[in-house]
């Protein structure tokens, strides 16, 4: 389920954390404080412009249904199903809540699974074995292609969503189904621990699951047996077209830039340089960032982007 208090407030890093080399002088705690409110606020209001900005000409002649809609059929202008995969504790509704209506309002077929599920866990998902989830994507991405018509689908995923879908790519014959993988604040090198516990205030009762077997956490600290073989040989395979969405507020996959994939076929693209006034951080990039999702919606469209600025939050 979605959290009670609003996804964009940021929590205090806990006081074990190294700085990263090069960063500014730690701030007092009431400068702390004054900056996390200044970002609460900017967020607060870049999604409230949202909900009142009018729809366009475009938006007003786009499909009205929802996604996971088995009768869509891509259009010339979108001929790529696209499939949305959510993070760790998400679900494939609650993860997409905002963004899979923006897409559909821009006529793409949309579609969102759920992986990773755990016995007698319900709506925390992402657990799972990670490789296990990935072949959960692969059964998915089959039967949405079945259902369309459509030759190849785009992936969009969310935290352990951006990473995932590697593993498909490149073990389990994923990219010669996959256009283009967009990961948004994706752990494509791992974290910490300690970095999957800031998801937890975001989910209540999901601190008890820590205490649990939970494959799909381990397999996301950085070292782990699991990403060593993902990114042997090179982050990325032929093909596929690979863009990350980071923000340098990050705190669940610290230091940011440990996103970013290295090879042909990427963009990395930091918030912040098209936006400084964005201040989203791990879950809120995901949940409700229209600047984000605007990149999302030119890495499907690369051939009709448009500039991304802090206007694209009333786009």
């Amino acid at each position: 389920m979605l959290p009670s208090r609003p996804p964009f407030r940021r929590h205090a890093r806990a006081a074990t954390r190294t700085p990263s080399p090069g960063s500014a002088r730690t701030p007092s705690r009431g400068t702390s404080r004054l900056r996390r409110a200044l970002r609460a606020s900017a967020v607060l209001l870049l999604a409230v412009a949202a909900t009142l900005a009018p729809a366009s000409a475009a938006q007003a002649s786009a499909p009205s249904s929802g996604w996971n809609d088995y009768t869509c059929r891509p259009s010339a202008a979108h001929p790529r199903p696209v499939v949305l995969v959510h993070g760790t504790f998400g679900n494939s509704v609650d993860n997409w809540l905002s963004l899979a209506p923006y897409l559909v309002r821009r006529g793409y077929c949309v579609f969102s699974l759920d992986y990773g599920q755990l016995p007698g866990v319900p709506f925390f998902h992402g657990l799972g074995p990670i490789a296990a989830s990935a072949g959960q994507l692969d059964t998915y991405v089959d039967q949405v292609l079945a259902a369309t018509g459509a030759a190849e689908v785009d992936l969009v995923g969310h935290s352990q969503g951006g990473m995932m879908p590697r593993h498909y790519l490149k073990f389990l014959g994923g990219a010669d189904k996959v256009n283009a993988l967009v990961g948004i604040a994706p752990d494509n090198h791992g974290t910490t621990l300690l970095g999957l516990a800031e998801l937890l205030p975001y989910f209540p009762g999901a601190a008890d699951l820590l205490s649990a077997k939970t494959p799909g956490l381990a397999d996301q600290v950085a070292g782990s047996p699991f990403l060593q073989k993902l990114n042997e040989g090179g982050d990325t395979v032929p093909g596929v077209r690979y863009t990350v969405i980071a923000t340098k507020y990050e705190e669940v996959v610290t230091p940011y830039r440990s996103q970013f994939l290295d090879g042909p076929g990427v963009r990395n693209v930091l918030l912040q340089d098209l936006c400084p006034l964005d201040f989203s951080e791990h879950v809120a990039i995901g949940l409700l960032d229209r600047i984000a999702y605007h990149e999302v919606v030119n890495a499907l469209d690369p051939a009709h982007a448009t500039p991304t600025t802090c206007a694209s939050v009333v786009g």
